[in-house]
């Protein structure tokens, strides 16, 4: 039943984020990318605040009682320790992948940024290798279809890589180590809490770059305020959050793989609400990057279920 409950969590975070690629690329038209960050995760974080305060009232009396006792109240200062340091350390990972992610997304369409994006599914266990895990044959074939669709999907006629897709492909990198430090974490950790920290890690990093190199305005960001609103309290607020606690009852591959439908579903928006279209050989590269990611999570002959 908790493994049900995580892969549903998973899916609905996949929806929300599919759905806001959207509201990220209409943002962009009013601030931004480091202003919409900053907003957006700036949101995220103050939507969650209600949710603690009604989890510590409920959790209060317990608490309280914990603190009565010398050994479990420094076993709970060692927990708030590690809290502080997990969302410091998610939240700066996230932070940089998302301001690679939305500078990316002025220059690409929606599908193709959805499906670049979606590569951390592979990326997660070639990272293994450096943590001295073993990559079967069946990843490196995946990796050998991946290359073939990225390059129907975004090498452009002069055989470069187009300035958006590049920064997006950066950003997969990124949320590859995203998806593994909440993996270390989630567990030890309150995930609400977790969240809300991050939230607010990754607005103080959006703002410093916002701070350097951009001159936000007020009309802007009120001309902004839906697709912030949605970005803040939506992808941000519910989906990060539900992300970490869907991981805490499923394996990193298959909460990856779940997650990747956020690349079907951003294409579906960018098509049914943007009226964005793609070219026959960029729907081909897009197939292929699908093809590559389900076959990448497929279980081992020597696997028994």
């Amino acid at each position: 039943m908790k493994h049900l409950k995580g892969n549903l969590c998973l899916t609905l975070t996949a929806f929300i984020w599919g759905l806001a690629f959207v509201a990220q690329s209409v943002g962009m038209d009013y601030v931004g990318p480091f202003t919409f960050n900053f907003l957006r995760f700036f949101v995220g974080g103050i939507s969650l605040i209600p949710v603690m305060f009604l989890l510590r009232k409920g959790n209060f009396t317990e608490s309280a009682s914990k603190n009565e006792n010398s050994i479990e109240s420094t076993s709970h200062k060692a927990s708030k320790n590690l809290l502080v340091i997990s969302g410091i350390c998610c939240g700066v990972i996230l932070g940089i992948a998302s301001n690679f992610q939305q500078i990316g997304i002025q220059y690409t369409t929606i599908g193709k940024a959805g499906f670049i994006t979606a590569l951390y599914i592979i990326i997660v266990p070639i990272i293994g290798i450096f943590l001295k895990k073993s990559i079967g044959l069946k990843v490196w074939i995946s990796v050998a279809i991946a290359l073939v669709g990225m390059y129907l999907l975004c090498i452009t006629e002069s055989l470069s890589l187009g300035t958006g897709d590049l920064f997006v492909l950066l950003c997969a990198f990124i949320f590859s180590l995203h998806i593994i430090c909440v993996d270390y974490f989630s567990p030890k950790v309150d995930s609400v809490k977790l969240s809300c920290i991050q939230f607010f890690v990754a607005s103080l990093v959006s703002c410093i770059g916002m701070l350097i190199l951009e001159s936000p305005s007020i009309n802007g960001v009120l001309l902004a305020w839906m697709p912030i609103l949605y970005a803040g309290i939506f992808s941000s607020g519910v989906g990060y959050t539900l992300q970490v606690i869907g991981q805490k009852y499923t394996s990193p591959t298959e909460a990856s793989l779940i997650m990747s439908l956020e690349s079907v579903f951003s294409l579906l928006a960018g098509w049914v609400i943007l009226h964005e279209r793609l070219s026959t050989k960029e729907l081909l590269g897009c197939a292929l990057v699908f093809i590559a990611i389900i076959l990448t999570q497929l279980p081992d002959k020597k696997t028994k279920s």
